[in-house]
């Protein structure tokens, strides 16, 4: 039997699995990225793990195929190289393939996180089956996988799928550096910003809804979605105006690619119920209808482990 090891890079954490050929997950691990902050010291605190690893299950570096890194872009996936990603400060052109395969003598292969959650979901998750799929992390920030014609399309530059970064709007929240962006609009800071700007110009108009106490005490898309599910009006209108702005990125995304099917992970799969009707109603009316009706819009059938699944499908490199 032949084994996988992956390591998911976050801003907050990072996780080093062992897995078998079937993706059967025998070992999960994690620290906190902020416990060691710069690359050199991070690296040995992966490497004592993955060995820890190894000896508790009792498997030598012989039975191991290959390494999968997944990392916030930007980044070289065919060099191997992390390219000052911004969630990672210090980490500046830090050439993770060549670093392991020394290390190790094993075939090590990096991919941008959203492309690896991508794989991930198109091989054993919600886009199993399908040739065209693209996946949009709608978590922290706003970013897509595409797999077209099924392959994995990364650009020349590694740049394919930066979504986040179209602007929808004139004016709007802040996301990806631009006003008005899909990541604005469409991501837990983006909601967040965008719930503030609602509330105050709510309280200029005499709201003095529940809302005022999350704007207080911090306000993030969890409080506002929460407040939504209790059917706190302001808090639904927030998110219907966060909705409509993603079924027109949809809309977008459904005219330009033809996809067979769109999957929506962390905020969408946590609150389907709250951005559906909303989503629909505008792809119908803005998507063509040939495209529209043959893509079906999915939450992440993966969940929580899709990062853990993503780094393990790039060490396969079978994408």
């Amino acid at each position: 039997m032949k084994y996988y090891i992956g390591i998911d890079i976050g801003g907050t954490k990072i996780a080093t699995l062992l897995a078998d050929e079937n993706m059967n997950i025998l070992d999960r691990r994690t620290f906190f990225t902020k416990g060691t902050k710069l690359p050199e010291a991070t690296i040995e605190k992966m490497f004592k793990m993955i060995e820890e690893q190894m000896s508790d299950n009792e498997i030598t570096i012989e039975n191991i195929k290959n390494f999968g890194i997944s990392c916030g872009g930007p980044l070289n996936s065919s060099k191997g190289v992390i390219m000052s990603p911004p969630n990672l400060p210090g980490w500046d052109n830090v050439e993770m393939k060549k670093i392991f395969e020394k290390k190790y003598n094993k075939l090590t292969y990096l991919q941008n996180d959203a492309n690896a959650c991508a794989i991930a979901e198109w091989k054993i998750g919600a886009g199993k089956g399908y040739k065209n799929v693209i996946f949009l992390t709608f978590g922290t920030g706003m970013g897509a996988g595409l797999i077209l014609n099924g392959r994995l399309y990364a650009g020349i530059d590694d740049m394919a799928g930066e979504v986040g970064h179209m602007r929808l709007e004139d004016e709007g929240p802040t996301g990806y550096g631009k006003v008005g962006s899909f990541e604005g609009f469409c991501s837990g800071g983006g909601i967040a910003k965008l719930g503030k700007y609602m509330i105050e110009k709510e309280i200029e108009d005499g709201y003095k809804g529940k809302l005022i106490i999350d704007l207080s005490e911090g306000l993030t898309t969890q409080k506002i979605a929460d407040r939504a599910k209790d059917g706190e009006y302001l808090a639904i209108k927030i998110i219907e105006k966060s909705a409509e702005k993603l079924g027109k990125g949809l809309s977008i995304l459904v005219d330009l690619l033809n996809p067979e099917a769109i999957i929506i992970g962390s905020i969408f799969t946590r609150c389907e119920d709250l951005f559906r009707g909303t989503i629909e109603k505008v792809l119908k009316k803005e998507a063509l209808g040939i495209p529209y009706k043959r893509c079906k819009i999915l939450k992440s059938e993966l969940g929580e482990s899709i990062g853990d699944y993503g780094a393990l499908f790039t060490a396969t490199n079978d994408y």
